[in-house]
């Protein structure tokens, strides 16, 4: 998986990251409703031992200290406590990482693997307990009157190639777009004023606008759409391992319903992406 933005970039942001105010922002709501009715026998889960990597801040990297920690790695915590597990987490590199939890290093990673065809013959995942709508942004006077029926002749900034740029193409057709190697780059052009605005994920987006607070915000709704933007974050586990995955379901459920997933999501993204 790419990094959302360079690791030198993201850890210069951890001190706003972690003492920043949580700001009004609509919050995310993945989990199955349905999850309450079960119960995840516990027996067969003494505990769960968590994978993930420590390249991909803010959701798992390593603090000066040299302590594994990030957004993933609050969540695998809170997961164990609500299910009332022993719990641990071991970081590997990311193109070990998978393999590890094949070869039965862990029970389950929780990393960023995406819900691919080609991952889901070799393992099962949980719900979904982020997912990564596409967003636009524009210059902070044009967020208020924004509105994207009304787009037309406009330049719109996308990453060059992105499942983003092609769904201007399929859905906004007479809207100019002006490609860009990255996602920051395209970022850039709307502070810079060569853009009117950007389209692209939004959680990349959120950690940019971190830095360009008084310049550019979202604008618009989110855009939810899993077939083209992917189907977000979720937890893997060995195909067939049913006992550790609805154990973790049946956490995410809980952990939405006592707002303690709320409350990580607000920590670690002080710019919400919904």
């Amino acid at each position: 998986m790419l990094l959302m933005k360079s690791k030198l970039a993201l850890l210069t942001l951890l001190g706003m990251l972690l003492a920043g105010p949580a700001f009004a922002q609509p919050l995310p709501y993945h989990v199955d409703p349905s999850a309450r009715e079960i119960l995840p026998s516990l027996t067969p889960v003494p505990a769960i031992r968590f994978l993930t990597t420590a390249d991909f801040p803010p959701f798992n990297f390593r603090d000066a200290g040299g302590e594994l920690i990030g957004f993933n790695v609050d969540l695998a915590k809170r997961i164990c406590a609500e299910v009332n597990v022993a719990c641990t987490i071991q970081a590997w590199p990311w193109e070990q990482a998978a393999n590890a939890l094949e070869d039965n290093q862990g029970d389950a990673l929780i990393a960023g693997l995406a819900m691919s065809t080609e991952n889901g013959a070799s393992f099962d995942f949980s719900s979904t307990y982020l997912a990564l709508p596409g967003r636009f942004v524009t210059r902070a006077p044009d967020i208020g009157v924004f509105d994207p029926t009304r787009l037309s002749g406009k330049t719109v900034a996308v990453r060059t190639g992105s499942a983003h740029e092609n769904f201007l193409k399929r859905y906004l057709p007479t809207v100019k777009i002006a490609p860009y190697a990255s996602e920051i780059l395209a970022l850039d052009a709307v502070r810079g004023e060569q853009v009117d605005a950007f389209f692209g994920d939004a959680m990349r987006a959120s950690f940019w606008l971190n830095e360009n607070l008084t310049c550019c915000g979202f604008a618009g709704d989110p855009y939810f759409r899993p077939d083209l933007f992917g189907e977000g974050l979720a937890v893997a586990v060995p195909g067939g391992h049913d006992t550790v995955r609805h154990a973790i379901d049946w956490a995410l459920v809980k952990l939405k319903d006592n707002g303690a997933l709320d409350e990580l999501y607000l920590r670690w993204f002080p710019v919400g992406f919904y």
